[in-house]
């Protein structure tokens, strides 16, 4: 059974936590200790039901002033997949929280109120989904209830977003009209929605196609230990622990090590106390190769036909997620899978008003500022654009001084 992993994003009481709520409590995924505390609580709607964004809302702050704040993770799973939601802020103040929770997502569910329509927020999220390249989309327009369920209402939101979405670079996009207060079209089609003839949330969820890539193109392992016991039984055992990033390893194999460049052929692969003739995206294993080569913690074996990038000077987008502005003046830790080396900020090339989407130039960049960056690393990095391999595309920032994570980079080219 595979894992779809989702994000909700939406403006503060869009109704994130309670179509979330709404999707454990119908689908019966709810533990009989939480529906006990949940039944027993003094939190109501107005019409008396019971407030199911309790099941979601775990700080007190959020619970005190009925906003989401953290991002807060909940697992569920139906007879046809399991599932992992990130529920994330709303308010521009907690960007960087959306970006944590859409960094490992396959889809994201944004959330439009159906009296409002498209409004700054929603440009927001959609660009950020965009940035992060998430290929699947849903734009639940909630509270159809509010506006008696008229057809016209979703037709024009589903009008206007599709002009927004036509200047970002989203995936596939699927329009579903929800009430998450009244259960309309979240679990189960709603008869009061007779005009609409797709699916309901969950059925989408159920059968969306989440795409796995596993041909050898992108076929990238960052080595993470080099295992040599030098024991008389293991006299010659030389093997490379890693967890493959993307693609497939098969037995035979050309491999290239990054940055090195030097290149072997794969003899061996181990998984536990198997020896199968391939290893796919998501395994941990240790690769044997024909060659005895200068490997270390940090190198990166990559298929030798289809090699990505290796440079010390790149250009990247960039959310900055310090209280502190970006200092050019001072070095940096940048940390790519396992190979972790200084950096400075060579350049700021500019910053993105997420809410009319125009760049602007600027040397100051601030928390939860989103733009684009020039890196200069004091050792060549091996990556791929994030566009082409997000998991050979991506890094963080780490102050030095602190050992706190302060930008998430997405890897676009090498810099000029």
């Amino acid at each position: 059974m595979d894992i779809l992993k989702f994000l909700t994003a939406g403006s503060v009481d869009d109704g994130k936590s309670t179509l979330i709520g709404r999707l454990l409590y119908d689908s019966e995924s709810i533990l009989a200790d939480q529906l006990e505390a949940l039944q027993n609580s003094n939190r109501k709607n107005d019409d008396g039901t019971i407030d199911l964004a309790i099941l979601t809302d775990g700080l007190k702050a959020e619970r005190e002033q009925g906003i989401t704040i953290d991002v807060a993770y909940k697992y569920f799973q139906t007879e046809k997949r399991k599932f992992i939601i990130a529920d994330t802020p709303g308010h521009i103040q907690y960007t960087r929280n959306m970006v944590t929770g859409a960094s490992n997502a396959d889809l994201a569910i944004i959330l439009i109120d159906a009296r409002k329509g498209v409004i700054e927020q929603t440009i927001r999220h959609s660009y950020l989904v965009s940035l992060l390249g998430l290929p699947h989309v849903v734009v639940a327009v909630n509270k159809m209830d509010m506006v008696d369920y008229d057809e016209e209402v979703f037709n024009n939101i589903v009008k206007n977003y599709r002009a927004m979405a036509a200047k970002l670079n989203l995936g596939e996009i699927t329009y579903i009209p929800v009430s998450a207060l009244k259960g309309d079209n979240i679990v189960y089609k709603s008869d009061r929605i007779t005009w609409y003839a797709g699916k309901s949330l969950l059925n989408h969820l159920e059968t969306v196609k989440i795409a796995v890539d596993d041909s050898t193109d992108h076929a990238r392992m960052p080595v993470q230990w080099v295992i040599r016991p030098q024991t008389d039984e293991l006299h010659d055992y030389r093997g490379y622990a890693g967890r493959v990033l993307s693609g497939s390893f098969r037995v035979n194999d050309k491999v290239t090590v990054l940055p090195s460049g030097f290149s072997s052929t794969i003899s061996l692969i181990e998984i536990f106390d198997k020896q199968p003739q391939e290893a796919t995206a998501g395994q941990s294993v240790t690769l044997h190769l024909t060659d005895e080569i200068d490997i270390s913690r940090g190198d990166i074996l990559v298929n030798a036909a289809y090699q990505p990038k290796v440079a010390q000077l790149i250009q990247a987008d960039v959310c900055w997620m310090d209280t502190k502005p970006i200092d050019q003046s001072l070095t940096y830790l940048v940390q790519h899978n396992s190979k972790i080396t200084r950096c400075k900020i060579a350049e700021i090339l500019y910053k993105v008003n997420i809410n009319t989407l125009e760049k602007v130039e600027t040397d100051v960049f601030n928390l939860n500022d989103i733009g684009s960056i020039i890196i200069k690393t004091a050792e060549p990095l091996a990556f791929d654009a994030y566009q082409d391999n997000k998991a050979n595309g991506g890094a963080i920032i780490i102050d030095s001084r602190t050992n706190l994570t302060v930008g998430a980079l997405m890897f676009r080219a090498i810099a000029d």
